[in-house]
C-alpha cells in the first residue's frame, strides 16, 4: 500500500510500513538465505558477504543500475528517494530487484540534510535505525580511528620524555615523529566547527605531549574509504596497516602498522565489513554499507555490497553521491576500476526545481521558503537551466552509457516544463521518464522502471576516462577539462611540487585519483551555476590516503568538519516517552 504523502511526515510513513516489515527469519526464507549467511541485530540483519558470494559465485551477475544526479541544490535532488522509488517500480514489474546505498553520517541527519532516507513512499526502513547509528559501522569507524590517534599521541609522550635505552625497555622503537605533520586528526560523526582546531596535551608531562590538533567528520576518515573499496577481511587488514598517521622529522612515512596499532583497528571495525540489510516501504531488499561522502571522498556505498547484490538479484542498483560530475565520475572511473564490475545503465536524476536554479533561478536555501519561480511555471529560466542536464547527460555517455533521465516530479511542474526537458534530455541521445514515486510508490515509478528495464538490454561499451598509466597531473587535468568543463588546471607550487613527488615515486603509479571539490557546482566555486565557462580549476593541496591508495587533489577550500547551522534538523527530533519511538527525522 501506499501512504498520503502530503499529509504525513517521513517518520509517520515508516512507522506505519515497519509494522509489516519482514523479520530476519523472514529475509532468509524470501532471499533463499541459508541459516548462518544472515544476522540478526534487533529487526534489522547483517549478510555473512562471504558466505553468500562463495555459495552463488557460479551465479551470472544481476544487471548492475547506477543512481546519480545533475548538478543539486542545497535541498539535493532525490538519488535515493529515485532509488528507492525505481526499486519499488521493479518490484510492481515483478522483478528480482535489490539495491545497496550508503549509510548517512549522524553530521547531516542532525544538521540541514536530514536523514538519506529518501521521502515519502519512496523512503527505506526501519528509518529510525537507518537514520541513528544502524549496526554500529560508523561507531567502529570512529573507534579504529581514534585508536590510531592514541597510539600516534601516546608514542609522541613516550618518545618525548624517555631516552632510547628507557624507550628499548618498554619494547618501544623511536619513530622521531614531527608534530607539524600529521595526516590524521582526531574523529566524531557530528558536523561540530569548534573542534576544527583545538591544542591538546595542555598540562603536565603525564598529559600527553602539546600540539595542535583538530577533529574531521568520521565519514571523511580514510577508514571509511577503504571500507568502501575493500573486498574482504584481509584486504580491509592490509589497507588499515597502511595507511599514512604522520611523517617523522626526516619526512619518511609513519603507518599504523609502523605504531603496532593495524591489528587493533582492524578488530574494531571486524562486523563492519558485512553489510546490513534493510529495505523500502513497499519491502524490496536494499542494503546498507558504508558512507563516505562524495565532495571529500569515494562517496559510494561499498564494492562488497554490490557484489552480493549482482550475486543475488537479477537487478541491483547502487547510488553514487551528488552529481555526475564528482559521485558518477568516482563511480566510473574509481569504484568500477577496483571493483571490475561494469554497470549497464545510469540514472540521471534531475528536478525542474534545480534547473531553474542553474538558469538563474533566486538562491535555494535550505530552511526558507522557495521563491515563485520555482513553484510557478518559468520556462525561461528551465531553458536557460537544462544546459546543466545536458553537460551532466553527456558526462555519462562519455563512460559508454546511455543513461535514463529520472524527472522527479514535484507537484508544482507543469506539463509544459516537463515536455521541455524531455524534449532536451531525448535530442541528447537519453532517454526520459517522468516519476513520482515520492507520491505514489512503484505506481509512481512504472514509467522510469520501464524505461530502465528497456535501457539494461542495450549494449554498453564502458570505457574509463583514462589510464592508469597516465601521469597523475594529466589524470587531474583530464577529469577538469572532460568532466567539470574547465579550461585546464592551475596548480599552486606547494601542490604542483607534491604532484611531481608522487608522479616520480613508482610506489604511488597505480593509485587511484580522488577529487576533492563542491558539490553545488561544476567548478570549485558553490556560487557558480549552470554550465560556469572560461575557469581554470585550482588545486591548493593534495591529501594522501595511503591504505585507500589515494592521491586527492582538493579544488577550492573544502573542510572535512563542516559546521552546524543555526537551525539544525536536531531541533526537531524528540523520542516518544510512551512507546519510545523517535520522531521528527526527515
Amino acid at each position: 500500500m501506499s501512504y498520503d504523502a502530503t499529509k504525513m511526515a517521513d517518520w509517520q510513513i515508516a512507522q506505519e510500513a515497519e509494522k509489516n516489515m519482514p523479520t530476519p527469519e523472514e529475509w532468509r526464507d524470501k532471499l533463499g538465505l541459508k541459516k548462518d549467511e544472515i544476522m540478526a541485530y534487533g529487526r534489522i540483519s547483517k549478510l555473512d558477504f562471504l558466505k553468500i558470494i562463495d555459495r552463488l559465485k557460479g551465479n551470472k551477475d544481476g544487471k548492475y543500475i547506477e543512481v546519480t544526479a545533475i548538478t543539486p541544490t542545497p535541498l539535493g535532488e532525490g538519488k535515493t528517494t529515485t532509488a528507492m522509488g525505481l526499486m519499488e517500480g521493479f518490484g510492481k514489474r515483478k522483478k528480482n530487484i535489490g539495491g545497496a546505498i550508503r549509510q548517512p553520517s549522524g553530521g547531516p541527519t542532525m544538521n540541514i540534510k536530514g536523514t538519506a532516507a529518501g521521502g515519502g513512499n519512496a523512503l527505506l526502513i526501519p528509518m529510525t535505525e537507518f537514520s541513528m547509528g544502524l549496526t554500529g559501522d560508523i561507531n567502529d569507524i570512529t573507534n579504529a580511528h581514534n585508536l590510531a590517534m592514541v597510539a600516534l599521541t601516546s608514542r609522541m609522550q613516550h618518545e618525548f620524555n624517555y631516552d632510547d635505552a628507557q624507550l628499548a625497555k618498554r619494547k618501544l622503537k623511536r619513530l622521531d615523529i614531527d608534530p607539524r605533520r600529521m595526516e590524521l586528526r582526531w574523529a566524531i560523526d557530528f558536523c561540530a566547527q569548534a573542534l576544527r582546531n583545538i591544542v591538546i596535551g595542555l598540562g603536565g608531562k603525564m598529559d600527553g605531549f602539546m600540539m595542535s590538533s583538530g577533529f574531521q567528520i568520521t565519514v571523511s576518515s580514510e577508514l571509511m574509504a577503504i571500507l568502501s573499496i575493500a573486498r574482504d577481511l584481509k584486504d580491509l587488514r592490509e589497507r588499515i596497516g597502511k595507511i599514512t598517521i604522520a611523517y617523522s622529522n626526516s619526512g619518511d612515512p609513519i603507518s599504523a602498522d609502523d605504531l603496532e596499532v593495524g591489528g587493533a583497528m582492524t578488530a574494531w571495525m571486524r562486523n563492519a565489513i558485512n553489510p546490513t540489510l534493510a529495505c523500502t516501504v513497499e519491502y524490496q531488499p536494499c542494503m546498507v554499507h558504508a558512507g563516505p561522502f562524495a565532495n571529500i571522498a569515494v562517496g559510494q556505498s561499498s564494492i562488497i555490497a554490490d557484489r552480493v547484490g549482482l550475486k543475488m538479484f537479477d537487478y541491483h542498483v547502487t547510488e553514487s553521491g551528488f552529481a555526475a560530475d564528482i559521485g558518477f565520475e568516482k563511480f566510473w572511473n574509481v569504484k568500477c576500476r577496483l571493483s571490475g564490475l561494469k554497470p549497464n545503465v545510469s540514472v540521471l536524476t534531475a528536478t525542474i526545481r534545480a534547473l531553474k536554479m542553474h538558469g538563474g533561478g533566486p538562491r535555494v536555501v535550505p530552511g526558507r521558503p522557495l521563491a515563485d519561480e520555482y513553484t510557478k511555471e518559468n520556462l525561461g529560466l528551465l531553458e536557460k537551466g537544462i544546459e546543466n542536464l545536458l553537460h551532466n547527460i553527456n558526462v555519462v555517455k562519455k563512460s559508454g552509457i546511455k543513461p535514463v533521465v529520472c524527472i522527479n516530479a514535484f507537484h508544482t511542474d507543469t506539463k509544459n516544463e516537463i515536455a521541455l526537458v524531455k524534449k532536451h534530455a531525448e535530442a541528447a541521445g537519453a532517454r526520459c521518464a517522468t516519476s513520482e514515486h515520492w507520491l505514489k510508490g512503484g505506481d509512481g515509478a512504472l514509467e522510469l522502471t520501464d524505461a530502465v528495464i528497456d535501457a539494461c538490454e542495450e549494449k554498453v561499451d564502458f570505457k574509463f576516462l583514462y589510464p592508469l598509466e597516465m601521469p597523475f597531473r594529466e589524470r587531474v587535468s583530464q577529469i577538469a577539462k572532460e568532466v567539470y568543463g574547465a579550461d585546464g588546471v592551475v596548480w599552486t607550487p606547494e601542490a604542483e611540487v607534491k604532484a611531481k613527488g608522487f608522479e616520480d615515486d613508482p610506489a604511488f603509479k597505480d593509485y587511484n585519483t580522488m577529487m576533492v571539490k563542491t558539490h553545488l557546482s561544476l567548478s570549485h566555486d558553490p556560487t557558480l551555476k549552470g554550465v560556469p565557462k572560461g575557469w581554470k580549476l585550482p588545486i591548493r593541496d593534495i591529501l594522501l590516503f595511503s591504505g585507500a591508495k589515494f592521491l586527492c587533489p582538493m579544488a577550492g577550500t573544502i573542510s572535512l568538519m563542516p559546521g552546524t547551522s543555526s537551525d539544525p534538523a536536531y531541533r526537531k527530533v524528540d523520542v516518544d516517552v510512551s512507546t519510545g519511538a523517535v520522531k521528527g527525522l526527515f
